[in-house]
């Protein structure tokens, strides 16, 4: 499957995020950078839309009967296949809109790939994971494919995830401090927190916020 990656044709509020894109460097983004060699290549699809209220991210909330991140929102994405391609080139950008059509049903058709951030490191699960970044251009219905995996799928204003009465800091009894947001009736945080709140930041978009509101997280998190 060809994929293009372009930034023409975006609405004017989505092209900060554009710009930041061409710019940014893995240790702006995270403290966790990929080792020398090694690592499970993954992909995720950072997917900006319009709805009723504006700019929105899609995310979903992976059950919670799952052995790992179970409840936790993330972003559409897993490992890459041997069909998606060469984890250097295509293959991050294929994965992610494969990944996000078997998990949510979106038509991948409708998403036009703008960016793709540096490769970030997940120590915990040794996933070295490629953020792709697309434009909803032509939405399509999403849900729960697997019921077994994914608990929900749902959008997020942009307005929601920069109000600072949403945003807050976790903490992890391992020592993990993180930023994260209280929304859709969700608590965002981990690597996809992370990288919400480093893309609002390079974009201009974030807005002050109280870093020490805390929130604690069960030690099973």
């Amino acid at each position: 499957m060809p994929v293009d990656v372009t930034a023409d044709g975006l609405p004017d509020w989505l092209e900060p995020v554009s710009r930041s894109t061409r710019t940014i460097a893995p240790e702006q983004l995270s403290r966790y950078l990929p080792p020398a060699s090694g690592g499970r290549q993954a992909a995720v699809l950072v997917l900006f839309g319009e709805g009723a209220r504006g700019p929105e991210l899609l995310l979903m909330e992976r059950a919670g009967t799952l052995r790992s991140h179970a409840g936790q929102p993330s972003f559409p994405g897993g490992a890459l296949d041997p069909e998606d391609g060469d984890p250097a080139t295509l293959g991050p950008l294929r994965a992610a809109l494969r990944e996000a059509e078997e998990e949510t049903g979106l038509d991948p058709g409708g998403v036009q790939v703008f960016g793709v951030l540096p490769r970030l490191y997940i120590p915990v699960s040794g996933f070295v994971v490629t953020p792709v970044l697309g434009w909803w251009r032509t939405p399509s219905p999403v849900g729960a494919v697997d019921p077994g995996e994914t608990a929900r799928v749902f959008t997020v204003p942009v307005a929601d995830l920069t109000a600072p009465a949403n945003r807050a800091t976790v903490v992890h009894p391992s020592g993990y401090r993180g930023p994260a947001f209280l929304v859709e009736s969700a608590l965002v945080w981990g690597f996809t927190a992370g990288v919400i709140d480093r893309i609002l930041h390079f974009a201009g978009w974030e807005q002050p916020w109280d870093r020490r509101k805390q929130v604690p997280l069960d030690a099973r998190a």
